[in-house]
């Protein structure tokens, strides 16, 4: 039975070089999601690991897989998800593939049981040179997932993305003709690109989807690298932000109605005019 009002949640944290410590953080603050009530909660991007250098996330790498022995990332969010007994979306960590230099950017969706519901691997890759500003290669050590994922829940159908997919309509689009509800981006965004584009993208694919967008981010500066803008987001389908974190380590909860979002299709009902 689908329930219509809920809270989900955002973790926020600066995830850094050592994987236990990260997961530590994860758990502490996925526990005191639930314990104010959350039934969904989404991890940002790389929530188990920030290195300097992006090959660094060889070393810890894991098999994502239903059944079996699980490395510790995994097993980590299957435990998580189960004490808290919540939905839990763990944001982006590395795949194990066939390739001995490049993962899949994963985002886990585990039930409050603790099972390993599905799994998203992140499409849209974010290789960009801005002079005095955000320099990445992803594609040097990530290989680009090609599914696009939704994801059946008792509150609504959760369609998953990453990160710089945001950028992407297209893929939201096809979230949305799949049934999609509730839009899922983790992500780790950079402070150059976050302060001017990170609320605009989201209220954006809120606004033009009719969905809420639960978007978890990292915050602060994980090395001398690389600094993220943090403000996890809840945004509802009119665009409007529900709720929006500080700048620092913790938690957003914001509540989810759907009777909302039906009410926003029913009396805008712009996704039925679609011509294209």
């Amino acid at each position: 039975m689908l329930l219509h009002m809920f809270l989900a949640a955002c973790v926020q944290i600066t995830s850094k070089g050592n994987v236990a410590e990260n997961l530590a953080a994860c758990s502490r603050l996925t526990s005191e999601a639930a314990a104010r009530g959350a039934r969904i909660v989404v991890l940002p991007e790389n929530f188990a690991f920030i290195g300097i250098h992006e090959d660094e996330k060889l070393a810890i790498a894991e098999d994502v897989e239903p059944t079996g022995l699980h490395g510790p990332i995994v097993q980590a969010c299957l435990d998580m998800a189960r004490q808290a007994k919540v939905w839990l979306f763990a944001g982006g960590m590395p795949e194990r593939t066939p390739d001995p230099k490049r993962v899949h950017n994963t985002c886990l969706v585990v039930s409050p049981e603790g099972d390993l519901a599905s799994k998203y691997r992140k499409i849209h890759l974010f290789d960009v040179q801005i002079p005095g500003g955000a320099e990445f290669q992803e594609s040097k050590s990530v290989i680009p997932g090609s599914e696009v994922v939704v994801v059946e829940t008792p509150h609504g159908r959760v369609g998953v993305s990453i990160c710089y997919d945001v950028r992407f309509p297209e893929l939201y689009r096809e979230l949305g003709k799949r049934g999609a509800q509730i839009l899922i981006v983790p992500a780790a965004f950079t402070m150059h690109t976050g302060k001017d584009h990170w609320h605009a993208l989201l209220r954006a694919r809120a606004i033009e989807n009719q969905a809420y967008v639960v978007a978890a981010a990292q915050y602060g500066r994980p090395n001398d690298k690389r600094v993220c803008y943090g403000h996890s987001l809840i945004v509802d389908p009119w665009g409007t932000v529900v709720a929006e974190a500080p700048d620092r380590e913790g938690i957003v909860v914001g509540e989810i109605d759907l009777s909302f979002e039906d009410k926003v299709r029913r009396e805008l009902p712009a996704l039925r005019h679609a011509r294209l």
